[in-house]
């Protein structure tokens, strides 16, 4: 993998947590590391602008209004392909594998092992070539994420945007399309996993 997808995924998976105080001092080193990075990778401008422009306790009620209390943009990977079904339990049970074969001790900070951030950051600082995978594999599920947040004209979508493009190929413009990439419609069993607190635990200083 390029380094370039590494700090890309480091600095995505910051973004795509609960906003705090260490996230916005993060905020040069992110401008920094990505602008080194070269021309054709993504650089987060905009959403790093958003950041630097909104006082904190504005992101953190944007960012649970968009993740917490919404239903239309889950960062959990499986539950866009799998939804509450039986089957998602072997999925996040196959999350779990994928963490445990790195020989590196993942911490989940309580969060389900689909949790996207996470993945970013097992993809960007233990296993770049298996997180990856991770994130091929449910492209699917970024790309409805990222259609989501564009359509409700969030500023996350740019963050979504910009892992996708790390990805093969260009991003399929509807959901349509999305299913035609992933060869299946979406899951109509619901019956259930236990239902989850969705609230977002910070990956960074637990």
């Amino acid at each position: 993998m390029k380094r370039d997808h590494r700090v890309l995924y480091q600095a995505a998976s910051w973004c795509l947590s609960y906003p705090d105080a260490e996230l916005i001092g993060h905020i040069d080193l992110m401008h920094a590391a990505l602008a080194e990075q070269g021309r054709n990778t993504p650089k987060l401008d905009e959403f790093l602008r958003f950041l630097e422009g909104t006082e904190l306790a504005t992101l953190q009620r944007s960012y649970v209004d968009t993740f917490d209390l919404s239903k239309h943009h889950p960062l959990y990977l499986s539950y866009w392909t799998d939804g509450d079904t039986r089957r998602r339990g072997n999925v996040l049970a196959a999350f779990k594998q994928v963490y445990r074969n790195s020989d590196y001790l993942t911490n989940t900070h309580g969060e389900l092992p689909d949790f996207l951030p996470l993945v970013l950051e097992f993809s960007a600082i233990v296993d770049p070539a298996a997180g990856r995978e991770l994130l091929l594999q449910y492209r699917p599920s970024l790309e409805l994420l990222r259609l989501a947040l564009s359509e409700h004209e969030s500023p996350y979508a740019e963050v979504l945007a910009a892992v996708c493009g790390t990805l093969p190929g260009a991003s399929p413009s509807d959901r349509e399309a999305v299913q035609r990439m992933a060869g299946y419609g979406p899951p109509v069993e619901s019956v259930g996993l236990e239902p989850y607190d969705p609230r977002l635990l910070p990956l960074r200083g637990a």
